[in-house]
């Protein structure tokens, strides 16, 4: 009999299987399909301060091997998620989900943070710091080691639940983006983001996507992920929840031995809303067929 369960920061999770946030909405849309119970957690839709109705249209472009996505955060915000969504979610989910966060300030972070911190539902919040940061030239907080590292410090400074660090793959090092949010007292890292990308109309010759650019997901990112979470497990002692491209179990032990302790799965959920499902169900099957007794045996076993 194998083992599938891992523990990241002290949760214990049935499977390491851990649909991304915002492919899996909050839950119970998946509900309506399968018992969503069968995952090991989720990462529901990236929850801000304030209500979003997200970034014009189009907003999404297909790619050979992948998408290209650019819906801006759109969610009803925290408060609305507290009162609405997780209530939902309660009826037909009974394990511990992942809160993600968005923001768009230091102070906004803090707080939303703060606020889903105190749900019971909550397990584990995660930090996508790959939004732009408006009190500092819009750039990204997540492409600047010092306020990756601020930002982690005033979410940790107010919640007591683990926080993990979303990296953004946009960056010339990574590697020195997650020992700074080590540093700084997170309990764990999230890798990959989207990469950026685009695509052209060629009808209109104008780009497809009415940002001009999105995030590029999809199984043509799995090498680009597998390569910074490598990176990244040699550099820190937190553990990693790694995705970008899984769509396979193989590729979830393959992500397992680069280094991750928990995988997510997110474009694949918008191809085949089973896939979590699916991967869940053979990944028994495939430990089998490589001896693997115990995924949490093999994490970091690359190296």
């Amino acid at each position: 009999m194998v083992d599938t369960s891992v523990s990241i920061s002290g949760l214990v999770l049935d499977n390491p299987i851990i649909p991304a946030s915002g492919t899996f909405g909050y839950g119970y849309e998946y509900a309506e399909l399968f018992d969503i119970n069968c995952l090991g957690s989720f990462s529901f839709k990236g929850t801000t301060r304030e209500a979003r109705f997200g970034n014009p249209t189009p907003r999404i472009a297909e790619c050979p091997a992948g998408m290209i996505n650019s819906v801006g955060l759109q969610n009803p915000g925290v408060e609305k998620v507290i009162s609405e969504e997780l209530p939902k979610l309660k009826e037909c989910f009974s394990k511990k989900v992942i809160a993600n966060v968005g923001g768009f300030s230091l102070d906004e972070y803090a707080e939303t943070c703060q606020m889903l911190d105190g749900q019971e539902q909550v397990g584990l919040l995660e930090v996508n710091i790959s939004c732009p940061n408006v009190h500092n030239g819009g750039m990204s907080f997540g492409t600047d080691p010092k306020m990756a590292a601020e930002v982690t410090k005033r979410v940790k400074a107010v919640t007591t639940k683990p926080v993990y660090i979303k990296l953004s793959p946009n960056v010339t090092d990574i590697v020195e983006i997650a020992k700074a949010c080590e540093d700084a007292g997170a309990d764990g890292i999230s890798m990959i983001n989207t990469l950026l990308g685009m695509r052209i109309d060629l009808k209109t010759k104008k780009p497809i996507i009415a940002n001009k650019m999105g995030g590029f997901s999809g199984s043509a990112i799995l090498p680009v992920a597998l390569r910074m979470v490598y990176q990244v497990y040699d550099a820190v002692k937190i553990p990693i929840i790694g995705m970008g491209g899984v769509s396979t179990a193989k590729d979830v032990i393959e992500m397992m031995l680069a280094g991750a302790t928990a995988v997510q799965i997110g474009a694949a959920n918008l191809v085949n809303p089973f896939v979590c499902k699916e991967i869940i169900e053979k990944l028994p099957e495939e430990m089998a067929k490589y001896n693997i007794n115990s995924l949490s045996e093999i994490i970091g076993g690359a190296h």
